[in-house]
């Protein structure tokens, strides 16, 4: 095995394995889609710096999600978009591992930023008298440089075990990216603390978070039932339901990707879960926050009419 062992300067991204043509058809799709992931996000965090209104732990929260799907798609995608276009699909050896950190820190980011805005609708609904001093500015700012510096640190852990490991002449990675399942399997020696640590960490960054999750909302339903007035009722619901769609795309396929008995074919599998992940749930979360969303959609009013009285 010693001998066999390499440097490995670069890697080749197989990427999806597509005839060239639907290669330039899915280049110009997720081109456009990767376009509405910046505009929607863009216009979330827009409309919550412009309008006072917004200024509150919830949507404090929801701008540091938007920063984090701002930051999970162009981590992958502009790569892979390129390789569509190129006859050579090569990354370096240290962006690779640079791409494969920063999608681990940004999704362990997201997971930890969900749960910290369920917590702020438990505090705000089952809390309600003590909701200002609960969810305090500087409890959201110490609640948001945590999750950001937990996820980084998480990372940090899986990429400092995957560089002390060798890595043998293969060096075709079969994904769109550096994902971290589909490196390890590029290592020639034993990779089984890798994959304890992984199964750990989304232990930690999943299964707990989404019970406490699910423990808060369950709770938070409870005290939605309790409430008298029917505009107030709707109102928790309508704020409610936009967090539980998030919650349950992104949990829901990081449990299937991570945790989940591997199916037949586990590259399809992950290349699709992956881009569902980079692409299509950064897509999703700002329209599910602007269509369920009462408080979003008369920002969007406040704003324009505000520019057109101009």
């Amino acid at each position: 095995m010693t001998e066999n062992q390499t440097w490995i300067p670069e890697f080749i991204l197989q990427g999806f394995l597509l005839s060239p043509r639907m290669e330039m058809l899915l280049c110009g799709l997720f081109s456009l889609l990767y376009t509405f992931t910046l505009l929607g996000n863009g216009v979330i965090l827009g409309l919550i710096w412009l309008d006072c209104r917004l200024h509150t732990p919830m949507y404090f929260f929801l701008s540091h999600l938007a920063i984090v799907d701002i930051s999970y798609a162009t981590n992958n995608v502009p790569k892979m978009l390129a390789n569509f276009l190129a006859k050579k699909k090569s990354i370096s050896f240290a962006p690779c591992i640079m791409q494969t950190f920063l999608y681990m820190a940004f999704a362990h980011t997201e997971c930890l930023i969900l749960v910290m805005m369920s917590y702020d609708r438990y505090a705000a609904i089952c809390q309600p008298l003590q909701y200002s001093v609960i969810m305090g500015w500087k409890v959201c700012t110490i609640m948001a440089i945590s999750s950001w510096a937990c996820g980084s640190l998480l990372a940090l852990v899986h990429v400092v075990l995957i560089l002390r490991l060798p890595f043998c002449g293969h060096h075709e990675i079969n994904h769109f990216f550096c994902e971290i399942l589909s490196v390890l399997k590029l290592v020639c020696a034993d990779t089984t603390l890798n994959q304890i640590v992984i199964f750990a960490a989304s232990v930690f960054i999943l299964v707990g978070p989404l019970c406490f999750v699910l423990v808060s909302y369950t709770r938070i339903l409870i005290a939605i039932l309790k409430i008298q007035s029917g505009e107030g009722r709707r109102k928790a619901f309508s704020t409610c339901s936009s967090h539980l769609c998030v919650v349950g795309l992104f949990f829901g396929s990081a449990i299937v990707m991570y945790m989940a008995p591997k199916s037949q074919h586990p590259e399809t599998q992950q290349k699709v879960l992956s881009l569902f992940y980079s692409l299509f749930n950064p897509m999703l979360n700002p329209l599910i926050y602007s269509l369920r969303n009462t408080e979003v959609k008369g920002a969007v009013k406040r704003v324009f009419w505000k520019q057109r009285s101009r």
